[in-house]
């Protein structure tokens, strides 16, 4: 069970770690591994390589997605905190302690939720649509290799 609270740790240091310099280019988007790659080395270098925001989009597309990131950044650990609780038991969960924490896990996914309505509404007005879906395209391929990093470390709760 240690072992899988480790491989769990690890995963959100992954996650949390994301900030570094980037290298080369921006990888292939359908590539997930090149993908996972590049978002470690520098997500936001990434998302800009991306998107090849102007001047003008810029000034207004990074306050939303640095905003955005916030949010996300406090729901993964939320969940993180949620989930070493799970991974942490050597027994199995009562009925009421898996009750709770999947109501927390849902709580933070409407966060999350209203986060990404709240940030589209935002990203609307600062750049074209065309780019604001690429956007959000590209957030939701990043979370979702994020997503399956984690799934892969966490066993099923006993």
């Amino acid at each position: 069970m240690k072992r899988y609270l480790g491989i769990l740790l690890l995963a959100v240091v992954a996650i949390a770690a994301l900030p570094a310099w980037a290298q080369g280019n921006a990888a292939d988007v359908t590539d997930m591994q090149a993908l996972r790659t590049a978002v470690r080395a520098d997500k936001k270098a990434y998302v800009a390589s991306v998107l090849k925001l102007t001047d003008d989009e810029a000034k207004k597309f990074w306050p939303a997605y640095d905003a955005y990131q916030r949010t996300l950044d406090m729901t993964t650990r939320e969940k993180s905190v949620t989930l070493e609780g799970v991974v942490a038991q050597d027994k199995p969960l009562s009925d009421l302690y898996a009750k709770q924490i999947a109501k927390d896990v849902i709580a933070a996914d409407e966060v999350e939720v209203k986060a990404r309505r709240t940030l589209y509404n935002r990203l609307v007005k600062a750049v074209p649509s065309k780019k604001a879906l690429q956007y959000l395209q590209l957030e939701a391929k990043i979370r979702a290799v994020q997503a399956y990093d984690i799934a892969q470390a966490m066993p099923l709760v006993k």
